[in-house]
């Protein structure tokens, strides 16, 4: 697969990987009651990491700085494990995983809720666990290493608001067992209806799949074939269905041309800067695959060392917050990418 990168991170996030761990611990660690937990003393020990999938370009990229993440925070991680999109597999994973004995879990939760399980058969255990990319419903986790969401969901409402005015726009949904695909959904719909109400929004719940975005955005075409815009929640799975369903309809018009659909997407791979720069979508909102690793590791490291964190900003451009269910989340920037500054990201490279 190839070799990415994601972000304006190529500025920021490399500032943050110069800078040693321990100044994140001294910005983002304190005398809390919010221990990260403990297994493993010192640090030290198998870490495991568990995927959600392989089959978005985003996880790819995410899997490949895994290792080289592991490797600049000095952590032992163990070969990637993949779930295949399958809730229940991912619990027998981590099952499987504790019973090789890790110190330390790093996990994608496939399901909010689903994922409960296994964190518990973690806390029985005593193997502290950061969660990545989606934060669990319940649980014990030492950190959950994410992006805002619902910023998300607001920057896309933003961009095509302001770009179409009026008229019917398309969301193509995650899955809305998910946290993020909740988050993102009601976001942007909520946006829309507050800061736009002349658009009408249409909403395709296509659960993190290509063919349901593909079957169902071509029907949705059909029957109102004056869309306007649309809103791809992750792009690593919807953008290559969304431009073939267009195409075939004769409805991918480059940027700029009359009756260009404005369309913005999630992700920030590269075929989402690719298409940017030839105009055949406008923006994404760029998640930082690279930062998912590089903090992944660092906290699973600092919770093996029994480290305790708390809520405020860190050095690395992001903010601690607690969620409504006590949880810490460690909420890292997401910015939007347009033709205007799209020049700024690269595909390769180390961050």
């Amino acid at each position: 697969m190839a070799r990415t990168t994601l972000g304006i991170r190529a500025r920021a996030v490399r500032v943050a990987a110069v800078g040693a761990s321990a100044t994140l611990v001294l910005s983002a660690c304190g005398s809390t009651d919010d221990t990260a937990g403990s297994g493993g003393g010192g640090g030290e020990g198998k870490v495991g990491v568990i995927l959600p999938l392989l089959t978005s370009p985003f996880w790819q990229s995410y899997n490949e700085y895994v290792p080289k993440m592991a490797k600049r925070e000095d952590v032992d991680a163990l070969k990637t494990v993949n779930s295949n999109s399958d809730p229940a597999q991912q619990i027998t994973d981590i099952n499987n995983q504790l019973n090789q004995g890790v110190k330390g879990l790093v996990v994608a939760p496939l399901d909010s809720a689903a994922i409960s399980a296994g964190l518990d058969q973690a806390e029985r255990k005593g193997v502290p666990v950061v969660a990545v990319d989606v934060a669990p419903e319940k649980g014990k986790v030492a950190m959950v290493v994410r992006a805002n969401n619902r910023a998300y969901g607001q920057k896309a409402c933003d961009y095509l608001g302001d770009e179409i005015k009026s008229g019917k726009v398309v969301q193509i949904m995650g899955d809305l067992a998910s946290v993020n695909g909740r988050d993102r959904s009601t976001a942007f719909r909520a946006c829309m209806k507050e800061k736009y109400p002349k658009v009408k929004v249409l909403e395709i719940p296509a659960k993190w799949e290509s063919d349901a975005a593909a079957s169902k955005l071509d029907a949705l075409l059909n029957s109102n074939p004056d869309i306007k815009g649309i809103y791809m929640q992750a792009g690593g799975v919807y953008l290559a269905p969304t431009l073939q369903t267009l195409k075939a309809k004769g409805m991918l018009k480059k940027a700029g041309t009359k009756d260009h659909i404005t369309i913005v997407s999630n992700d920030g791979i590269p075929q989402e800067f690719d298409a940017i720069r030839k105009g055949q979508i406008d923006a994404t909102v760029s998640q930082p695959a690279d930062a998912y690793a590089k903090y992944g590791m660092f906290y699973i490291k600092a919770a093996m060392n029994g480290e305790k964190f708390k809520p405020g900003p860190t050095d690395h451009g992001s903010t601690i917050v607690r969620l409504p269910n006590g949880m810490l989340e460690d909420q890292l920037s997401a910015p939007l990418v347009t033709k205007e500054n799209v020049g700024l990201f690269h595909d390769g490279g180390d961050q």
